[in-house]
């Protein structure tokens, strides 16, 4: 991301208390008709664990753009359905390529936020919406998918190296708060597709 403000609030599932959850959790792509109705409770559940403050016009900017990268996860026992997880994320050309790459520009995907309520976590709802967003990627041509995370979150830094991130690159006092973060990409084409010169 162009921007380094937009940060990933990925506080994933680090220890909480059990929490029972409904048989069978609903994952649905964010639709700008459900804005009314979710965006008020995507902005509290993401506000509780940001390394700093976003105001609406930030999340309007990935919704709006990039909504069918961003899905929910919900409890369908309630009504309306509560909101459980959230992920939002976006895709662009990439203007970076490496020297090797046969095209001009990759296909890079950014996952910029991840939130799940404290009572629903330890229950594979973060890993969940991370595999949504990425497949929903790679299908639509994304090269190679990359994320900020807080240095010192180990549950976010374990979830994603579960899922195949790799470590790029370290950013010194990256936070508004003066922390340090971890930039974790997650490659969808075979390295030797694209390139070996490190830069990500």
């Amino acid at each position: 991301m162009s921007s380094p403000s937009i940060s990933n609030s990925s506080s994933a599932e680090p220890q909480s208390k059990e929490a029972a959850l409904p048989p069978e959790v609903q994952y649905i792509q964010y639709s700008h008709t459900l804005e009314k109705q979710y965006l008020p409770s995507i902005r509290a559940l993401i506000s509780k664990d940001l390394s700093e403050p976003y105001s609406i016009y930030v999340y309007r900017f990935f919704l709006y753009q990039w909504g069918d990268l961003c899905f929910m996860a919900l409890n369908p026992t309630t009504t309306p359905p509560s909101l459980l997880g959230v992920i939002i994320s976006k895709l662009e050309p990439h203007n970076s390529a490496l020297p090797s790459s046969p095209t001009p520009t990759t296909q890079r995907g950014y996952i910029a936020m991840l939130a799940v309520s404290a009572a629903s976590r330890n229950h594979g709802i973060a890993t969940a919406l991370v595999q949504k967003t990425i497949e929903e990627m790679r299908d639509r041509g994304a090269d190679e998918v990359v994320l900020e995370t807080e240095e010192g979150n180990g549950g976010a830094m374990r979830l994603y190296e579960r899922l195949g991130f790799l470590r790029s690159k370290k950013l010194s006092r990256y936070y508004l708060n003066g922390n340090s973060a971890y930039r974790l990409v997650l490659f969808l084409r075979g390295v030797e597709d694209m390139g070996r010169d490190g830069q990500v």
